[in-house]
């Protein structure tokens, strides 16, 4: 991500990866659900995490993401990873990158089983954009 914006390839690392940054592992399971019109398996959210990274259940999508005020479902890629930006690349990227608002709906015929890896800096780094990335007359600093 670094690379395709031009800067040096550990620039979100520096912030991100530090000597006490955090990995969580979330495992979400989704009961199938008579009336999954009235009820979200998660609710709609945006992450604050740098990046979250999802293994989705292999057969049944839930994941959505909001486009142009519409809910667009992810589709699985089979044996693949999904990455979500959170908050925190959002502001490192000085709004280049967005954190996208999503949820998960629930299924009425099947379960749904995914686990999610929330990667976080050390709880005392001050998050800030990349010095380049920000120039006072094209791109201010936004955070």
């Amino acid at each position: 991500m670094a690379k395709s914006l031009d800067l040096e390839e550990n620039s979100f690392a520096k912030q991100l990866f530090g000597d006490q940054s955090l990995l969580q592992a979330r495992f979400n399971f989704h009961p199938l659900c008579s009336r999954s019109d009235l009820v979200l398996g998660v609710k709609p959210h945006i992450d604050r995490s740098g990046m979250t990274v999802l293994l989705q259940d292999r057969d049944v999508e839930g994941l959505q993401v909001l486009i142009d005020g519409k809910w667009v479902g992810v589709p699985i890629v089979p044996h693949a990873l999904f990455l979500n930006l959170g908050d925190q690349m959002q502001i490192m990227s000085n709004g280049i990158y967005k954190s996208p608002m999503h949820r998960v709906v629930t299924n009425t015929e099947k379960m749904r089983l995914s686990v999610a890896l929330f990667n976080e800096p050390d709880p005392e780094t001050e998050i800030g954009p990349v010095e380049h990335l920000i120039d006072d007359e094209t791109r201010p600093r936004l955070y």
